[in-house]
């Protein structure tokens, strides 16, 4: 069974990586996939959060920041380092690597696992947001699988977890914008 979901992850793993690579995506995905392009984007989303979002928009700054600690801190430390699967880019001859091969192991992809957290907890808080949310976080996933450097079993890891991670956060910052604004209501 587990040949054929191999299988599987590299007919998926081809296609994004080979039949569909065209210098133009080369560049977007490139673009994306670096955290270092978003850390403005960062601030400036957080910064409204916290001025223009009320109470649940600073406990959503706070929230996300413990998330993405958390999140991304397991699946560094605990995950990558237990399955230890290399790369596409260190186990197979023929992958195309625009940015080259970087990073330690292959399993759960921490783009995937960070991002999808984040959405789903950014979702939960702000239903209106679902949409570049979402597309965001697929986007920078595939980018991953493109640039040869997670298998996509790596992303649908990755993002399950970041679901469960997301949901999690989004949980424990609904019931304490709910004791916040009980205690509020109560001390007026």
């Amino acid at each position: 069974m587990s040949d054929f979901l191999y299988s599987i992850d590299l007919v998926i793993f081809y296609f994004l990586n080979h039949t569909i690579s065209l210098p133009i995506l080369d560049k977007f995905f490139s673009v994306i996939t670096s955290v270092n392009n978003w850390y403005i984007a960062y601030a400036i989303l957080l910064g409204i959060s916290w001025t223009k979002g009320g109470l649940r928009g600073k406990i959503a700054v706070v929230g996300v920041i413990l998330l993405i600690v958390a999140s991304d801190q397991t699946g560094y430390r605990v995950l990558k380092e237990y399955f230890a699967r290399p790369r596409p880019c260190d186990a197979l001859a023929d992958v195309i690597t625009p940015i080259g091969c970087t990073g330690t192991f292959s399993f759960p992809s921490n783009h995937a696992l960070n991002n999808f957290a984040a959405a789903v907890f950014f979702y939960r808080l702000f239903p209106k947001l679902k949409w570049v949310l979402f597309i965001t976080a697929t986007l920078i996933s595939v980018s991953r699988v493109y640039l040869g450097l997670h298998y996509p079993s790596d992303i649908i890891g990755g993002a399950l977890i970041g679901v469960l991670f997301g949901y999690i956060f989004s949980q424990i910052a609904l019931f304490f914008e709910e004791k916040l604004l009980k205690k509020n209501s109560e001390d007026s």
